[in-house]
């Protein structure tokens, strides 16, 4: 008799989360390249995404560390498909022909140069986002065995850092060489990869609240110690 899937009162509401936080920092943030003024360094160049995007690791955190990497690699699956339809829609919508007058016409400028790239940047960040979270969850998911469960802060920044590094590495030089000048691109990828690793550690504190919380509530602590971390399927 094949065993029957556990009931979690929380994860869809996490997945949810999830997929939001993903879409808004990629398609809101990712294309506005912002500046800092910081004093002795001067003008810092970031991607505005930033500010959000590490939220998201944040989550595949807490999935993989309470549920295992099987339910992150569902929840990784459902942000590709959600990057994904926004991508086509926002194609399909700029293809349309613009109804009449200046409104219009100034409206449908807007969306060219605001979603106009979006096909670009939704590519590169499926990519990127796709290839860093299998890997943050994989890494953390191996390193929860090699521990015995303990040092959660150790291995959340670790995998936050490799995964980060994969994603930072690659999403950048997809969306937007050619587009921004080269060093800028370069910059704003390593201002990009250290700020989102900073994140991580200033979100240590809430990391261990919400994980303690949910493994309460949802009587699961998971070792991923049989498990299939092929990223090609959505099975938990």
């Amino acid at each position: 008799m094949p065993e029957k899937k556990r009931h979690h009162r929380y994860y869809d509401l996490i997945l949810a989360a999830f997929v939001v936080v993903l879409l808004c920092s990629n398609f809101i943030g990712a294309g506005k390249a912002a500046v800092i003024h910081l004093p002795y360094f001067g003008e810092f160049v970031y991607g505005a995404g930033i500010l959000f995007f590490p939220i998201s690791y944040f989550f595949g955190d807490i999935l993989t560390e309470v549920y295992g990497y099987a339910y992150d690699r569902r929840a990784v699956w459902a942000g590709f498909a959600a990057l994904a339809f926004a991508a086509i829609m926002a194609q399909i919508v700029i293809a349309l022909p613009s109804g009449p007058g200046a409104y219009m016409e100034s409206y449908q400028h807007g969306m060219e140069v605001v979603f106009g790239n979006s096909w670009r940047v939704a590519t590169a960040s499926m990519i990127a986002f796709w290839s860093g979270s299998f890997v943050n969850s994989y890494v953390l998911a191996k390193l929860k065995i090699k521990t015995q469960g303990r040092y959660l802060w150790m291995r959340a920044i670790g995998s936050t850092a490799v995964g980060e590094l994969v994603d930072s590495s690659l999403f950048y030089m997809l969306a937007f060489y050619g587009l921004w000048p080269t060093n800028e691109v370069i910059q704003v990828a390593f201002a990009q990869y250290f700020l989102k690793t900073s994140w991580e550690i200033l979100a240590t504190p809430l990391t261990y609240l919400v994980v303690n919380f949910l493994k309460r509530k949802e009587n699961e602590d998971y070792y991923d110690t049989d498990t299939n971390f092929t990223p090609f399927r959505v099975k938990v």
